[in-house]
């Protein structure tokens, strides 16, 4: 069964979060991760507690926190940390 990770965040810098997203991208290719959704929220019911959501999906759970725990992705976690406010969450 397929995985999810759902990312709810907020920028904080700009420039971080480009740097950020840019070398994002490249540690999904090993685990077959892939984005199928990204963008700003509109909510349809309730508050919405932060700006932007991400979708990626992986093959299953055991990709999906592979990627997470992977070496080239921790070694983004400043940047990430400097350009956002964010919680990553797994479904599946």
């Amino acid at each position: 069964m397929s995985a999810l990770i759902i990312v709810d965040a907020t920028p904080t810098d700009k420039e971080q979060l480009a740097l950020y997203s840019s070398m994002a991208a490249q540690t999904l290719i090993p685990f077959s991760g892939e984005f199928i959704a990204k963008g700003p929220i509109e909510s349809l019911h309730g508050d919405a507690e932060y700006a932007i959501k991400v979708v990626i999906q992986f093959p299953d759970r055991e990709n999906a926190l592979n990627w997470y725990h992977s070496a080239a992705y921790q070694k983004l976690i400043p940047t990430r940390d400097k350009g956002m406010d964010s919680r990553f969450q797994l479904v599946g």
